[in-house]
């Protein structure tokens, strides 16, 4: 199996540089996040061997046992749902979470962070096609939350992440992401205290290289590198 993690992980790195090459973009502008999630740690040392160092999970108990079952130099990414109650749990032991929506998680955070005195490093999660079957904040009021959690001490926002609805024909789904780095365009013009809109995360197995042509800093990536979720 680390033949062929190996094999993936080079094929989708070609591609990046080729859809970083079709929009004139350097390619070093782009990160890979390894998704994980479901997947033994087995598979996560077998990446690693290849050279990918950046995962990403989605349920806390999960991430927290693949942490301490993998050694190396591991970057982890929180990229799921989150719920308030579990936040103690990644304090401090995570280097970006992409699933922030709401005040009262962020609240939350900015709690736990502030017991370590450290800064946690977030992306507000915007519903870009208003789903009910996702979470998110709505297009509409992502700029006040923005603004919102620029005055909790112990939080950055470093951008948006996006999960658009999905659809077989990629230049359907180009809008929404197109739609994701507009709106941080204009939330980054508020020039808003600890906000930086310099990271688009956004893009997935079928559908990344058109996000990176509509901005994407970094694309979430699990089957095309791990094989289809049991």
């Amino acid at each position: 199996m680390s033949v062929e993690i190996a094999h993936n992980l080079e094929t989708i790195h070609q591609r990046i540089t080729a859809a970083c090459q079709r929009c004139g973009r350097d390619p070093r502008d782009v990160q890979l996040i390894a998704v994980s999630k479901k997947k033994p740690a087995s598979l996560i040392e077998d990446a690693l061997n290849a050279g990918q160092t950046l995962f990403g999970e989605s349920y806390v108990q999960e991430f927290i046992d693949k942490q301490q079952a993998v050694a190396g130099p591991v970057r982890w990414h929180f990229i799921g749902a989150l719920q308030s109650n579990k936040v103690k749990y990644l304090t401090a032991k995570t280097e970006l979470i992409h699933s922030v929506d709401r005040l009262s998680l962020a609240k939350e955070i900015n709690k736990q962070w502030g017991k370590a005195n450290a800064v946690a490093r977030i992306l507000v999660q915007v519903n870009v096609g208003d789903e009910a079957s996702k979470a998110g904040v709505p297009v509409d009021e992502a700029a006040t939350l923005v603004q919102q959690l620029s005055e909790l001490p112990h939080l950055r926002v470093e951008g948006l992440m996006a999960l658009p609805p999905y659809a077989d024909d990629l230049e359907q789904v180009r809008p929404w992401f197109r739609l994701l780095r507009e709106l941080a365009e204009r939330i980054d013009a508020l020039k808003l205290a600890n906000v930086s809109m310099t990271t688009l995360s956004m893009g997935m197995s079928h559908d990344f290289e058109i996000a990176i042509e509509e901005g994407a800093t970094l694309i979430r990536v699990g089957t095309a590198i791990f094989g289809a979720r049991e």
